[in-house]
């Protein structure tokens, strides 16, 4: 499926899963017992141009971590929601406190969990290794994988083609 960037002239947020997305999905256990995770600085970057560009940003994982809430701070998002395995109390919450439409929203996301949130979106995407679910739902599939550079592309999409760029 190919990228249509009409369904992205509408957008306003970005929005992320992290597990698979800002991730590649693996966790390891430090030797103080705390769960870790490795992020792209790619994936940063690209998060702190669109956010420089006017794009607000937000969290929704299931996850309850420290190293997920010092990322988030980090990136400097706008709205995090962690700790439900449904995500739909979250995303409705989202709307709540952000103002935003789904229809100004995209959405990132891996696994079940992830679907109905990709379905309400104007614009909803996963990457390559998500669940076949998911890639049957999707707008549209990143060409880089969850953890190395996925999110960066959908940035670079929104910068190129979101409601404040300029094409």
């Amino acid at each position: 499926m190919g990228l249509d960037v009409q369904k992205l002239k509408t957008i306003k947020m970005l929005v992320l899963d992290v597990d698979g997305v800002l991730t590649d999905c693996r966790l390891w256990m430090d030797s103080n017992g705390e769960w870790k995770r490795i992020y792209s600085v790619r994936d940063g970057v690209g998060i702190k141009a669109i956010a420089a560009a006017g794009y607000k940003l937000a969290i929704i994982t299931g996850a309850q971590a420290s190293d997920v809430r010092a990322r988030a701070k980090m990136l400097g998002f706008d709205f995090f929601y962690e700790g439900a395995m449904d995500k739909w109390p979250s995303f409705e919450q989202l709307q709540k406190d952000s103002g935003i439409a789904p229809s100004e929203m995209a959405y990132v996301g891996d696994d079940i969990f992830d679907i109905p949130l990709i379905e309400a979106v104007g614009f909803g995407a996963t990457v390559p290794e998500a669940v076949d679910e998911v890639v049957d739902v999707a707008h549209y599939v990143t060409k880089r994988p969850g953890g190395n550079g996925a999110v960066r592309e959908i940035c670079n999409f929104i910068l190129k083609y979101g409601y404040f760029s300029k094409a």
